[in-house]
């Protein structure tokens, strides 16, 4: 094994060196400038609408693609990742890699999702065993096999179970239970009753009916099929949590011994199940939707067998139709993509498949991309910005007339404790037991999946392993880890427009600096406030200062509501109040932070250091977006819209009224007494 690790480091070496040559050019290229007026809308007052006057322009610059249905700064630098990583999977492809390597399987998994030819000849060929299987279920013991089968092959049914940190002893894995099963992204596009969700389930029991067409089924059964899905998936809606309760972690935290659960959901022979799933005896299990549990008990004696066989066969149809041929691909994205988010077109082959290698081989590829992509100067800027925006945080926390002394005490010990990742992990996942082949990719698909439910199940019942990631390096994203107490920033989010390796501190501050601050102030939004300096679920807090808090995030969370994102429909506070928190915090410990650090004193390209600052921080949030895509993210989306992520924190920040001489009478102008000030 150890020879076998030297070849594949040689390998993803020669594969990196090829690329870092091949980029020398492109670094010669002139750099845009990190304000750029053609950006800009300057017929717009600022104090009238921030987000049309800093990003009007780009909007007009960067029409949504018939692929989209949202483009933004972060899509678009998703694109630059994207194609990074598209000429590592080229390079790793073109290299002679030893067979099981490792950048053999990233070249022999993307290689068989763009093998069309072979795709469409062995259509739904190779989930007709799975299929064959399903018919042969007789009893309700039959059906309950059927689950594990299916979770084994890591395909959603009936309920979700994984394994992760117990919210009250955060250093151990303990099993969670948490409902699933639905195909809808949102229990209540099947409950709700207003228009768009009415005809998202007429949209939804078709394309259940063409699926079935397409293995096989005349009209009358597929539709018939079709009916009994909506049906058993609408009993698991009714059963569930809406997502605004699930952000409750009290709510969510239900936490019982195998005896207890056997009792609560006796239909269900879990003693077996958590065998066979390759946890055996899981000791205690966390219930995060206990009513959905029950359920299933109850659903188990009262649904017939041939009902619950219609519903694997579509969980498996419906799981597995990105990777089988054109018929299945097409009818997935006529609803998934076009009826949900208004989507044109599909997105090229070549970027679909890139994913799903990125996400399978992730790590693998992650090495790559750090080596290739990741200059070493830009995590040393990011540590030194990341230790000015702690300690201007601490400095908020200590300034708080709201706060007692005695919650600011252990605030203070919470934020000297947070723990910060940047660019990459500093241990490798193991990838050497998935096995890739040249058979089929629904195949590959499967493996892949069987590979990651035998990897999370083994953390059951074991410590928290702190060095590992959530995210890939080439991920465009950040998080905060309540129970881990940290936050993370991959390789791939430290570009423009967040990230200016040589650009002034306003940018920067602006930029990433917030992006900084945002992830800083989950640890003390509304759900991250909750967690103690180790990440367990305590409650640190002085009754009163949880009501001042609570006082001051309904402020914030009545001012979004206010905002309407389409027609009459408004947005939805409470449900991004978190988001909008830390957007909030993060730009009041980021600007704080770069008053300090900022050298700056004349303007640049006409804009003081201050206006950069906060055209930096809008321009992050640039976007275009489609009308059911805006509905859609208004729904089910814990993040406010770009446009709303511009408006709602800067209303409120007095610095940004002085930078852009914001007055009465202005539409972003709110009296002082009206603004929200938490941290």
């Amino acid at each position: 094994m150890k020879n076998n690790l030297v070849v594949i480091s040689i390998s993803l070496c020669m594969i990196a060196a090829t690329l870092m040559s091949c980029n020398e050019a492109k670094k010669a290229a002139p750099a845009t400038p990190a304000i750029d007026p053609v950006n800009l809308d300057k017929t717009v007052v600022p104090g009238n609408d921030f987000d049309t006057y800093a990003n009007g322009g780009w909007k007009k610059l960067n029409p949504l693609p018939a692929d989209r249905g949202r483009f933004g700064a972060f899509d678009k630098l998703a694109e630059v990742a994207e194609k990074q990583m598209n000429d590592l999977v080229k390079a790793t492809a073109a290299a002679n890699n030893p067979k099981g390597s490792i950048p053999d399987k990233i070249a022999t998994l993307f290689n068989s999702g763009m093998d069309t030819a072979k795709i469409e000849k062995q259509g739904a060929e190779y989930i007709l065993p799975y299929l064959k299987e399903i018919d042969g279920i007789t009893t309700i013991e039959g059906v309950q096999q059927a689950i594990t089968n299916m979770h084994l092959n890591g395909i959603s049914t009936l309920f979700g179970l994984y394994g992760s940190a117990d919210a009250r002893n955060s250093s151990m894995v303990i099993a969670q239970l948490a409902q699933s099963g639905m195909g809808m992204p949102d229990r209540d596009y099947y409950v709700n009753q207003d228009p768009r969700s009415a005809d998202l389930r007429i949209k939804y029991v078709a394309y259940i009916t063409t699926m079935f067409k397409l293995i096989g089924c005349d009209e009358a059964t597929a539709a018939t099929n079709a009916k009994k899905v909506m049906a058993l998936e609408t009993e698991l809606a009714k059963a569930s949590m809406t997502r605004l309760e699930r952000r409750d972690p009290n709510k969510t935290y239900n936490k019982v011994t195998t005896e207890e659960l056997i009792k609560f959901s006796p239909a269900f022979n879990w003693s077996k199940y958590f065998m066979e799933i390759g946890i055996g005896n899981p000791g205690s299990i966390n219930l995060n939707q206990p009513l959905f549990v029950k359920e299933i008990s109850t659903l188990l004696t009262t649904i017939p067998v041939e009902d619950w066989k219609i519903y694997f066969k579509w969980n498996l149809i419906n799981e597995t139709a990105s990777y089988l041929s054109s018929n299945f691909v097409n009818a997935s994205f006529d609803f998934y993509g076009k009826a949900m988010t208004g989507t044109e077109v599909m997105r090229p082959r070549w970027k679909r498949v890139l994913g799903v290698t990125s996400g399978t081989l992730s790590e693998a590829l992650g090495q790559l991309y750090v080596q290739a992509y990741f200059p070493q100067e830009a995590k040393d800027r990011m540590v030194k910005l990341v230790a000015n925006l702690r300690v201007a945080l601490g400095e908020r926390i200590q300034n708080l007339e709201w706060m007692s002394p005695e919650t600011k005490q252990k605030g203070l010990e919470k934020l000297a404790a947070i723990n910060v990742k940047i660019g990459y992990p500093d241990k490798w996942r193991d990838y050497s037991g998935l096995e890739i082949k040249d058979d089929a990719y629904v195949l590959n698909i499967l493996r892949a999946n069987k590979f990651e439910t035998n990897f999370y199940m083994a953390k059951i019942n074991k410590p928290v392993d702190k060095l590992e990631w959530g995210m890939s390096p080439q991920t465009v994203n950040a998080y905060y880890s309540p129970e881990m107490n940290e936050i993370v920033f991959p390789a791939a989010i430290l570009q423009p427009p967040f990230f200016f390796k040589d650009g002034d501190d306003a940018v920067n501050y602006g930029a990433i600096g917030v992006v900084i601050g945002h992830e800083m102030t989950h640890g003390f939004d509304d759900q991250g406030r909750k967690f103690d300096k180790v990440g367990n679920l305590t409650d640190w807090w002085t009754p009163e200062d949880s009501k001042r808090f609570d006082e001051r995030a309904k402020i914030l969370a009545d001012q979004f509501d206010s905002f309407i994102v389409l027609d009459s429909i408004h947005a939805n506070g409470q449900l991004c109040q978190g988001e909008n928190i830390a957007d909030l915090g993060g730009l009041n410990i980021s600007h704080q932070a770069f008053l300090k650090a900022n050298k700056q004193t004349e303007p640049i390209d006409g804009f003081t250091p201050e206006q950069r600052f906060f055209l930096a921080y809008a321009h992050v949030w640039g976007q275009n977006t489609r009308d059911k895509e805006i509905l859609r993210r208004t729904k089910e989306d814990v993040h406010s819209l770009g446009r709303f992520r511009v408006l709602g924190p800067l209303q409120n920040l007095p610095e940004f009224y002085a930078a852009f001489d914001v007055k009465p009478g202005q539409k972003m102008y709110l009296e002082p007494e009206k603004r929200a000030k938490i941290w």
